[in-house]
């Protein structure tokens, strides 16, 4: 099966006059799974539909190069937040992009989904368009935007499109197709879950939960928290409801989420005949870099209980675990052995969280997950069923496939959940089998008030799986070390908190070389958090770090054995009352400051010296270039 359409040869070639549906997206046009855009492109033709694509558009020529669609446009900003693409937390544009050809920033514009829709609007104002993805489906209420800082309207009040599907759209595009063929418009569909719409207040469905409307949100910033938490709380397919919030003169309606694939359908999703490369279009410029981590990775599941507050998943995916057959895992497995390049090594068996492949409790499947609880924090429920046991004869059995060498879990594996998990097996077999030297794992903070606010397991946790893995790593006689992912910054983190992290990663002996600083991205608990200065799940006040001032200091004391943070460190630690960290004793963080004085002898006086230590073990350091990226599909 060849890439989809991109010009109009391609579309004679094939013999298609006039395109179904015409795909707009604000990533290079890479034919993988791994892009939310292509599956749903994938679907719409294996339903029998033609379909065109169009990546990253600039000049009207690119948006008009395949004509109008015959139902309609399908518009995504890309597989992360064009916001978030384009800039830094502190606000710098980026010069590079991972979705973009040759790695290069600035091919996609800010709030793409508006830019794109409201173009489309100007030169096909006949065609109806759906949005989906990421950005649409966090921003569909009124929402917090970071780079305005304020609080913006619905994207679908903005761009004018006719729908928006929020979350996994395959059961939800299947039915969009199916609904079209029979002769009905996008702007008639108004009961489809897992999509909003806006209408008229006098249509408003009866019943619904009702959130203030964007103006009060907009100017209260105590009914925005409130908003926050009634959006969160009907995100369960099983007891959520219709939402409405009313946008000036129309009313945005969403209507409860859609239903959770089944795991054939999750099969049959991942198993469409996807190129799974970028296109050759693109060789030119080097290709595009996203596929490196994804080419020979593989996709189990999807969804993930962890539930952290400064993640998107809950919103997007939902809390519900989704996964697909061993079957279908093992056929790609072998495929990939049969892939040019494949060197045999699979690098990653995973999704949001690698090691979840089960609900975590049984009451799930029939009254959804408890609403505005987590089931891991502060500390597992008593109701949760910790097994890897599935996980595990999986990896084993990808591993016996002929060809493959090293099968690597590189995405999020769930450390609390582990060791909630009574057998060892697990443990044993990933140490001994999965990691690739390091592996990635994320305490985020050593305060456990902060990890509260963050809504991850208190810090204890981690030290005790800290000590396991090294145990057991000690005992397989490998050299292997974990890399702690940390965050700077989180609202409710005060300085203190930060002098506590630092101290606790002395302990550990952990010198991370890059350090994120929250960022507060759109639709997320903790974004509400940042913005309103209230927990939107008791509505107390809390400390939120917003200067530019106040964010550095809380880094640089991530990162206090760098030489070039010495004076900032003893800086921050003033204020906190800390002054006791500064000296030449083992627990001091900094020694003090160097004052050149002459000695009787008319020679300098040497500095205080760093007493020598343990050696300092790579566990101590991610990798070069190491990024990390914000959490969407994790």
């Amino acid at each position: 099966m060849p890439f989809l359409p991109i010009s109009r040869k391609e579309l004679d070639e094939r013999g298609i006059l006039q395109p179904d549906f015409i795909c707009i997206t604000g990533d290079a046009y890479v034919d993988h799974p791994s892009f939310g855009i292509v599956i749903i492109a994938r679907i719409c033709e294996s339903l029998g539909f033609s379909v065109g694509m169009i990546a990253q558009p600039v000049s009207d020529a690119d948006f008009q190069r395949l004509g109008a669609p015959k139902y309609a446009f399908l518009v995504t900003g890309g597989n992360i937040d064009s916001m978030v693409s384009n800039y830094t937390v502190a606000g710098k544009k980026r010069f590079d992009d991972a979705y973009s050809a040759g790695g290069k920033g600035g091919k996609r514009p800010d709030r793409a989904v508006t830019v794109y829709c409201k173009r489309l609007k100007k030169l096909f104002p006949e065609t109806e368009i759906a949005v989906g993805g990421l950005e649409a489906s966090l921003r569909r209420f009124a929402h917090y935007d970071y780079w305005a800082d304020k609080v913006l309207p619905s994207v679908l009040a903005d761009c004018g499109a006719e729908l928006l599907m929020y979350g996994m759209g395959e059961v939800t595009i299947a039915e969009i197709c199916e609904r079209l063929k029979n002769g009905e418009k996008l702007s008639e569909m108004h009961d489809i879950r897992g999509t909003c719409y806006m209408t008229q207040p006098v249509n408003t469905p009866i019943g619904a939960v009702q959130c203030d409307s964007f103006e009060i949100v907009r100017d209260n910033k105590k009914a925005y928290a409130k908003a926050c938490r009634k959006q969160y709380d009907e995100q369960d397919e099983v007891y959520g409801r219709t939402i409405v919030q009313r946008h000036g003169d129309l009313m945005l309606v969403q209507n409860p989420p859609q239903r959770s694939l089944t795991q054939e359908e999750f099969d049959r999703t991942y198993e469409l005949p996807y190129m799974r490369a970028y296109h050759p279009c693109y060789e030119k410029e080097g290709g595009v870099p996203s596929i490196q981590e994804v080419e020979f990775s593989i996709t189990h599941n999807r969804g993930c209980f962890g539930f952290c507050n400064f993640c998107s998943i809950a919103l997007h995916q939902g809390r519900r675990i989704q996964t697909r057959s061993e079957a279908s895992v093992l056929r790609e497995a072998e495929a990939l052995t049969k892939k040019d390049g494949f060197k045999g090594y699979i690098h990653d068996v995973g999704g949001p969280t690698a090691n979840f492949r089960a609900p975590s409790c049984d009451k799930q499947l029939e009254h959804g997950l408890c609403k505005g609880k987590k089931c891991l924090a502060p500390s597992p429920c008593r109701n949760l069923k910790a097994d890897h046991t599935e996980y595990l004869a999986l990896l084993r059995k990808i591993r016996k496939i002929k060809g493959v060498k090293k099968v690597f879990i590189r995405s999020g594996i769930r450390y609390d959940y582990l060791m909630a998990d009574e057998s060892d097996a697990f443990m044993k077999e990933l140490i001994g089998n999965h990691v690739s030297g390091q592996l990635k794992v994320a305490p985020e903070h050593a305060s456990n008030r902060v990890l509260d606010y963050m809504g991850k397991p208190h810090i204890e946790v981690y030290e005790k799986f800290e000590k396991k893995f090294y145990e057991i790593t000690k005992g397989m006689a490998k050299e292997q070390y974990l890399v702690p992912y940390l965050m700077s910054s989180h609202p409710g983190c005060t300085l203190k908190d930060a002098v506590d992290l630092a101290i606790f990663l002395k302990k550990h002996n952990i010198r991370p070389e890059q350090v994120q600083d929250f960022y507060p991205t759109p639709g997320t608990i903790s974004t509400a958090m940042f913005w309103t200065g209230l927990d939107p799940y008791t509505m107390e006040p809390i400390f939120v770090p917003r200067t530019p001032e106040e964010k550095k200091l809380q880094r640089v004391l991530l990162q206090y054995f760098k030489k070039e943070n010495r004076d900032l460190v003893e800086k921050a630690l003033t204020i906190a009352g800390r002054r006791d960290l500064i000296g030449t004793g083992a627990n001091c963080l900094i020694p003090p400051a160097e004052h050149p004085r002459k000695t009787a002898g008319g020679r300098p006086a040497q500095g205080n010296r760093k007493p020598s230590g343990k050696p300092e073990h790579r566990r101590n350091a991610s990798p070069k270039k190491q990024s990390r990226p914000p959490r969407k599909k994790r």
